[in-house]
């Protein structure tokens, strides 16, 4: 990531973490429970704080923070791990219908990329906005909530499963 475009204070930040070529990945459980098991490691051992998140088919939004001021490095590690395990699980799942497509779209975009030789699954930029007043927080945390709603995928907030608004969501996050 640029340096003009990290998160270099200790506010929280919204962030837009995206899949190479905005690819439908997050459709199937399976990866969707790998962002979430790594934010759940990084929230216990690297200091990160969430207050609200939502992961799209091909992206994720989120409000976080990182309590030792290292918040890009959490990130980077966390997109480090979850790019080489959701690639591993496309691999070696039976039920992956799109599996060579995604194998050669991951390879596609690589080939544009100094530092990925073989796949890129996350877009390199996380495209973090500093949030200095609990008015920002809550209104992005809104988008967020918002954003299944507006893509048509749901109702209300609360019915999606993988978003901080869910009740039965499966990582629970910090009040603002």
């Amino acid at each position: 990531m640029s340096e003009l475009r990290k998160a270099k204070t200790d506010y929280p930040y919204f962030i837009t973490l995206t899949v190479a070529g905005w690819i439908d990945i997050f459709t199937r459980k399976c990866y969707c429970d790998v962002v979430i098991d790594s934010w759940k490691y990084c929230i216990e051992h690297k200091g990160l704080e969430i207050f609200g998140y939502v992961i799209m088919p091909s992206h994720i939004h989120m409000v976080a923070r990182s309590l030792n001021g290292d918040l890009n490095k959490i990130l980077r590690d966390s997109k480090s791990f979850t790019s080489k395990r959701i690639l591993e699980l496309i691999d070696q799942m039976p039920g992956e219908s799109r599996r060579e497509w995604l194998i050669h779209m991951f390879k596609y975009f690589a080939k544009y990329q100094k530092q990925n030789e073989t796949y890129l699954f996350w877009q390199k930029t996380n495209h973090p906005i500093e949030l200095n007043y609990p008015e920002i927080i809550d209104q992005k945390i809104e988008y967020i909530h918002n954003n299944p709603v507006e893509a048509g995928y749901v109702t209300n907030p609360e019915s999606w499963y993988y978003s901080s608004a869910c009740p039965l969501s499966p990582l629970k996050v910090l009040e603002t």
